[in-house]
C-alpha cells in the first residue's frame, strides 16, 4: 500500500474540491477526503466507488486541532504516506469590515488559513521523514489581490495563505517539497451563488455578468479547469515550479476594464 501515491483533499464534498478529487482518482491516487458536510461526501463516495478508488472519507470541523491531527493520522493509518496536500476549503461570510464579528473573523482565519498551515506542516514533516517530494496546493483566489470590500477575513485569508506558499516553498524546497497556490477567478461554485442585495435579492447572476465582461476569455471557468490546473501541478511535469501563485482566471487579474468600455472607445476592434 505504501507505493501507492495518496493525496489529501479539503473542502472535497462539492466544487473545487470535488473535482479535483475525481481527477486524482481518475490518476490512480488513493485519497483522504475531507468535509464538514458529511453528507456530501457520502454522495462524492458513489462516484468514486465508480472509478474504483481506494480513498477514506474524514468528515469533520477544520477549526478543531484535533482533526487536523485526526486527518493526518488516518491517512498515515491507511496507506503509510502523503504525497499531495490540497488545502482547498474555505469558509465565509459577506459583510464589511464595519459589521464582521470577532466569532466570524475567527473561524474564517482557523478554516481559511490556519488550518491550511498546520496541516502543510504535519503533512510535510511525513513526506520529510519518509524522503517522499511532496506537493502542497493552496487554493487561493483572484481576490486575494483584487478585494471587493465585502469578505474581509476572506480576503485576509486568502493574501495570508500566498504569502505562507512562499514561505513553505522556502522552508520545504532543499527536501524536495514543491509548494504553490493557485488563484482561481471567476470559477461556478457555491461560493460564487450566494450574493444578494440589500434587500436580500440573489444578484450572483448580474456579479457574474460584470466579472464576464472583465474576463478576456468572457465566461466563468468550471471547477474543472482548476482541477486541471492543480493535477498538472502536482505531476513531474511541474517539478520546477514552487513558491508561486498561478492565475487560473481566464486573464480577469491584468485587464484594465471592461468590454463594454473597450467597446465604446474601439467599436471594430473588440
Amino acid at each position: 500500500m505504501e507505493n501507492k501515491k495518496v493525496a489529501i483533499v479539503t473542502g472535497a464534498a462539492r466544487g473545487i474540491g470535488e473535482a479535483v478529487a475525481l481527477k486524482f482518482a481518475a490518476g490512480g491516487y488513493a485519497l483522504a477526503l475531507v468535509d464538514i458536510d458529511a453528507e456530501g461526501l457520502t454522495h462524492l463516495k458513489i462516484k468514486l466507488e465508480a472509478l474504483r478508488c481506494d480513498f477514506l472519507c474524514i468528515p469533520g470541523d477544520l477549526q478543531e486541532e484535533y482533526f487536523i491531527n485526526l486527518i493526518i493520522a488516518k491517512t498515515i493509518d491507511r496507506w503509510g504516506r502523503i504525497d499531495v496536500l490540497i488545502n482547498n476549503a474555505a469558509w465565509r461570510t459577506l459583510e464589511t469590515m464595519r459589521s464582521i464579528s470577532l466569532k466570524d473573523w475567527e473561524k474564517t482565519l482557523r478554516i481559511c488559513l490556519t488550518a491550511p498551515a498546520f496541516l502543510a506542516k504535519h503533512a510535510a514533516a511525513v513526506m520529510e521523514g519518509k524522503g517522499i517530494p511532496g506537493v502542497i496546493i493552496n487554493i487561493s483566489s483572484v481576490m486575494s489581490q483584487r478585494a471587493g470590500g465585502n469578505s474581509p477575513a476572506y480576503i485576509t485569508c486568502k493574501g495570508g495563505m500566498e504569502s505562507l506558499t512562499y514561505e513553505l516553498a522556502v522552508l520545504y524546497g532543499p527536501k524536495g517539497i514543491r509548494v504553490i497556490a493557485v488563484n482561481p477567478g471567476n470559477i461556478e461554485t457555491g461560493l460564487s451563488s450566494d450574493y444578494t442585495d440589500g434587500a436580500g435579492n440573489n444578484i450572483s447572476g448580474r456579479l457574474g455578468d460584470w466579472m464576464n465582461d472583465n474576463t478576456p476569455l468572457q465566461r466563468k471557468g468550471t471547477a474543472e479547469e482548476i482541477a486541471n490546473v492543480v493535477c498538472w501541478l502536482s505531476t513531474t511535469e511541474a517539478s520546477f515550479i514552487t513558491g508561486t501563485s498561478i492565475q487560473a482566471d481566464g486573464g480577469f487579474f491584468h485587464n484594465f476594464n471592461a468590454y463594454q468600455m473597450k467597446k465604446l472607445q474601439f467599436p471594430k476592434e473588440f
